[in-house]
């Protein structure tokens, strides 16, 4: 670790705590890339690791995919952006329009963070109202309303029949929390109840259809419907984030429910490994973004917006995630997920997973949550999965996403798969004491 303490020392004098982005910082200090190939990551200090994690869900295709490489490196010669449109844009969009019968118009931004912000601004903008509806503890990025009561606990978030909107960010002006109305996942009364005490002042209702903070359980399909159809009577709009869960089937999680959301917000995997966002869906609301209508109601652009870079990355990315693809790493999360929890029988630790497609989420429980307030972590739970992950870091090299979760690149095999499992394994023994301690 020699290398990595003294590269943070040095990060340290010039960064904020050290880091950019609080998802590398760890105690007592990050570790840094020297490079990585496929599905294993070699730091500077020698180390090589299994990733699960492929930059937050981001990397469909691990690192270093050489087609990508290719294709990336022919633009590069050609420039890297531009103040004038490109070709691949419109290919990549056309793309991704064919893809999903429920997009008929796309434009691209640079996050999904981007993305979900502008699609809460258009269905503000086409509909002429103010509020929206989120689900408690969902993550939609760090748009100052989408992450209204992303983190909230026992002690402030209130009763469950109107929850409370709480900020995450110190300072989030009053008129921000009062604008975000906070339902409980899955529980159709109450949240129906809610969206009809407010139905003349909603834009849209936001859904994850697979949360990761949530839980990262598939949305119950009445439940979903149950909304669908209330906003349909009440011209709210149901927009949908699939930054992360576009990987679920060849056309998105949106593709298991009979139902048809009216702006989609999507990013991480079509990037192809660069920053990326979009937001697709039905032509008439788009229109907003209109730049030849007489009033243009909402004004976007952005300097590196569907930047050539990005765009020729996405789609080599895009297409070479065709239909067999998702079946065969959705196939091997399978068999991961069902190893793992024999591995769990074996232990005897109580362990449930979550997730849809090709990631999946561990809870030691003996019963699946369904929504966030029976997902939430005590504080003694919480320590317990970041010294559990802590361990597969430091002594298994296995990288997992800090909220217990895995996210499968098509680089990972049945090796792969294999050692995780027997990682796991020596966790599951390790901390059997502690895990039967609060598990419930």
């Amino acid at each position: 670790r020699r290398h990595s303490s003294a590269l943070y020392k040095k990060a340290k004098e010039v960064m904020t705590g050290g880091v950019s982005r609080n998802t590398i910082f760890r105690r007592p200090h990050p570790f840094y890339v020297s490079k990585a190939k496929g599905s294993y990551v070699t730091d500077i200090d020698a180390n090589t690791r299994v990733d699960f994690a492929n930059n937050m869900a981001s990397l469909i295709h691990g690192h270093a995919n050489p087609h990508i490489i290719e294709a990336v490196t022919e633009q590069l010669h050609r420039g890297t952006a531009y103040t004038l449109g490109t070709k691949i844009e419109i290919d990549f969009g056309e793309l991704l329009v064919e893809r999903n019968h429920n997009f008929e118009k796309i434009r691209f931004v640079n996050s999904g963070t981007e993305a979900v912000m502008s699609m809460i601004k258009a269905a503000r903008a086409y509909t002429g109202k103010g509020k929206i509806a989120k689900a408690e503890g969902a993550y939609h990025g760090t748009y100052d309303f989408a992450e209204i009561s992303q983190i909230v606990k026992p002690e402030n978030w209130g009763d469950i029949d109107h929850p409370n909107s709480i900020p995450v960010t110190f300072g989030t002006p009053d008129c921000v929390k009062n604008d975000v109305i906070i339902f409980p996942y899955n529980d159709i009364e109450r949240t129906l109840n809610l969206l009809e005490e407010n139905k003349n002042d909603l834009a849209c209702v936001l859904i994850d259809p697979v949360s990761h903070r949530v839980g990262m359980f598939p949305i119950e399909e009445d439940y979903l419907v149950a909304i669908y159809n209330w906003t349909r009577k009440h011209k709210v709009l149901l927009v949908f984030d699939e930054v992360v869960t576009y990987r679920v089937t060849y056309s998105g999680a949106q593709e298991l429910y009979p139902v048809k959301p009216d702006m989609t917000a999507l990013g991480k995997i079509i990037g192809g490994g660069f920053p990326v966002g979009a937001i697709a869906g039905d032509a008439k609301i788009m229109s907003v973004f209109d730049p030849t209508r007489k009033i243009i109601k909402q004004p976007h652009s952005g300097t590196f917006s569907a930047n050539p870079i990005t765009m020729t990355a996405g789609k080599v990315a895009m297409e070479l995630f065709d239909r067999q693809a998702v079946d065969d790493i959705n196939n091997m999360t399978d068999i991961a997920k069902n190893q793992i929890l024999a591995a769990a029988k074996e232990a005897d630790v109580p362990l449930i997973l979550t997730g849809a497609g090709s990631m999946f989420r561990f809870h030691f429980r003996h019963k699946a949550p369904r929504n966030y307030r029976e997902t939430y972590q005590c504080p003694e739970e919480r320590k317990l999965i970041v010294d559990f992950l802590d361990f597969l870091f430091l002594h298994e090299d296995i990288i997992m996403i800090n909220t217990f979760a895995c996210m499968f690149a098509t680089t990972i095999t049945q090796v792969e798969v294999d050692r995780l499992t027997e990682s796991l394994f020596k966790g599951f023994i390790r901390y059997k004491k502690e895990i039967h301690s609060f598990v419930k």
